[in-house]
């Protein structure tokens, strides 16, 4: 009852948003019209020139065809990385009975966070600044003045729109990656509850603080290119705060808990490798050098990472594994995310080996520290991008990217100091926010499914629907098919029943308990 309580809300809390911003003044008008309204009618203030970087002589706003296809197609590429890329990736590594409730964690939320990013998110994120670097205001609010013609803040050469746009699937994702940690095992009215706050409370100003004009870290002179710190080390960290507030997984530790499609998994990885090319060098606004450069360290960080986590693995257990190597390609993808508009490809080389071997050994030492991360967020993101931001702060050069700085390995020992500063600070704003806004929502509708329904598996207790539907009727099959036409179990099912099958969906068990446990 709890439960829908809390999805009337946010319906109707949206759909109020929504009327008011459409009945509220200032509403952008067609592009081009003399009469359009709004904050971004008139310029807002340049951002201030970050330490050691040359003012460079401002350039007239106008739209470039070949740089704003290549932005909408990024923002298409990075909203392929959660679904299906994410989705699968994650999707695999769960049990049988879990799958489609693992699948629908990243395909809501894309729909979800889209619609807050469109009435709220990106005027918090990218508005002119409201609270001394800390948050952006309501100016554009439901997207009022943001239209078709450039902001020269952001991006210069291609339409206000197709900027929010792809920083719409930043926000989307980020998210979505948190739903690793406590995958198997969440209530998902609650869930959507979580997304909904920790998207408007810790990435919102996160964003801000790092790519928002007058954001503080922005001033600072901090670099995150496409989002190491806002992104993986906020999804990283907040992922840890919620393994540790709701909870090992039952028979964590005692019973196998293995992938049970790894075939899943290494398509989900190919299709993040993939995305990740309009998630780094997308992150360039233009399709110029820069995206080239970016696109280059980017695809040699993930292929040093993938080598150097399946070499220290086969070291360590004596076997390379498939999903060692398509896990060590995404904390290549990872750790360079903050650096791939900064670094030469050698750098790029050296910072996802590195960290192919850090997130190896992240992910083994949950075990013996305690929290049961069910599908490695930390330990992939948290520790990769943790070491991304500073591997930065070690091999940025201008000579790459003149509108960076030079670090420790150029000459430039202040920037590691910078990027020091930007870590702490992501890992203790994300790490009690996150506990803040699990706890108000556990409170409120309980965060974790009942015991019976953690059994029965997500699919069968959230969405009454079983992800392989083989055998009999009377085998987990979804009765009559098609929506309306029945249910994956019946209501008045016995416990004793819904175990057999359960049992039966989860298969025999295997050796190992996890790949990395």
């Amino acid at each position: 009852m709890r439960t829908r309580v809390w999805l009337l809300s946010i319906t109707l809390i949206l759909c109020c948003a929504g009327l008011a911003i459409a009945q509220a003044p200032g509403a952008p008008a067609p592009a081009g019209s003399p009469a359009a309204a709004g904050p971004s009618a008139q310029p807002a203030a340049a951002a201030p020139t970050p330490a050691g970087v040359a003012q460079a002589p401002a350039a007239p706003s106008k739209i470039d065809a070949g740089d704003t296809a290549w932005i909408l197609t990024s923002a298409a590429f990075v909203l392929m990385m959660t679904a299906p890329g994410l989705a699968l990736f994650y999707g695999g590594m769960v049990r049988r009975k879990n799958v489609l409730g693992t699948l629908m964690h990243s395909f809501i939320i894309l729909a979800l966070v889209s619609v807050a990013w469109i009435l709220w998110g990106y005027s918090l994120a990218f508005a002119p600044d409201a609270l001394k670097g800390l948050i952006g205001g309501l100016d554009w609010i439901g997207l009022r003045g943001v239209g078709a013609d450039p902001n020269p803040d952001y991006a210069k050469t291609v339409p206000h729109q197709a900027f929010m746009v792809y920083q719409m699937m930043f926000a989307v994702i980020t998210p979505a990656l948190i739903t690793g940690a406590f995958a198997e095992r969440i209530r998902f009215g609650p869930f959507l509850v979580f997304t909904l706050l920790w998207s408007t409370f810790i990435y919102a100003p996160l964003a801000h603080w790092v790519w928002g004009v007058g954001g503080w870290m922005r001033n600072m002179g901090a670099l995150d290119f496409a989002g190491g710190t806002v992104v993986h080390i906020s999804s990283g960290v907040s992922a840890l705060a919620m393994a540790l507030i709701i909870g090992k997984r039952r028979g964590f530790g005692h019973e196998p808990m293995p992938p049970h499609n790894l075939t899943l998994t290494v398509l989900g990885a190919g299709l993040l490798w993939m995305g990740w090319f309009g998630f780094n060098a997308g992150s360039a606004l233009a399709a110029n050098g820069l995206a080239a450069s970016a696109f280059v360290a980017t695809h040699g960080a993930a292929a040093a990472a993938a080598l150097s986590w399946m070499l220290w693995e086969w070291i360590m257990r004596g076997k390379p594994t498939v999903l060692g190597a398509a896990s060590g390609a995404v904390a290549g993808l990872v750790a360079v995310t903050p650096a791939a508009g900064f670094v030469s490809p050698l750098a790029a080389l050296v910072i996802g080996a590195v960290a192919g071997v850090l997130c190896y050994t992240g992910c083994v030492l949950k075990v013996k520290l305690g929290y049961d991360d069910s599908l490695d967020v930390v330990g992939v993101h948290g520790v990769g991008g943790t070491w991304g931001a500073l591997a930065t702060g070690l091999f940025a050069s201008k000579a790459i990217n003149p509108d960076g700085a030079d670090g420790l390995f150029y000459g430039g020992a202040g920037l590691l100091l910078t990027q020091l500063i930007t870590v702490l600070a992501t890992w203790l704003f994300a790490f009690l926010g996150t506990v803040i806004i699990a706890k108000v929502v556990d409170a409120a509708a309980g965060l974790r499914v009942h015991e019976e329904d953690e059994f029965n598996g997500l699919d069968l207790s959230q969405h009454n629907e079983a992800a392989y539907a083989f055998g009999s009727a009377g085998e987990g099959t979804v009765m009559g098919g098609g929506h309306g036409h029945g249910s994956a179990m019946a209501p008045a099912e016995r416990p004793a029943e819904a175990r057999r099958r359960s049992a039966a969906l989860a298969g025999p068990p295997p050796a190992a308990e996890t790949p990395y446990a």
